[in-house]
């Protein structure tokens, strides 16, 4: 159930940066949820391999190669997924840290709320 949820606060996570950048554009709903799928499949499985090749260039600039890697990995989603375009790189890379942002709300939204006094 944790993941079904995760994975539509991901699907508006995408959709609502979709809307507020208009150098990216996603078809629909489903294109949404294809593109938070593959996002999640690439982070998954292709980061942290990309990670390990280019750690000598994380490392010297002080791990901001990793931002580029980040939009990278939106450029292939945006090859992959049929009805999701990026037009830049600097269009992913802004999409790649929009994304995080309105991600970190939304989850933020999902957190149960504490029970009881404040514990100090």
């Amino acid at each position: 159930m944790q993941l079904i949820i995760r994975l539509i606060i991901s699907t508006i996570a995408v959709l609502v940066t979709d809307l507020l950048l208009p150098g990216v554009h996603a078809d629909d709903f489903v294109t949404g949820l294809m593109v938070a799928v593959v996002l999640g499949l690439l982070n998954a499985f292709l980061k942290p391999l990309l990670i390990l090749l280019t750690l000598p260039v994380t490392l010297l600039t002080m791990g901001l190669f990793l931002l580029v890697i980040n939009a990278g990995l939106v450029l292939l989603a945006a090859r992959i997924v049929p009805g999701f375009v990026v037009e830049s790189f600097w269009w992913a890379l802004g999409f790649s840290l929009l994304l995080s942002v309105v991600q970190g709300f939304l989850q933020g939204l999902d957190k149960p709320k504490p029970q009881g006094p404040p514990q100090y």
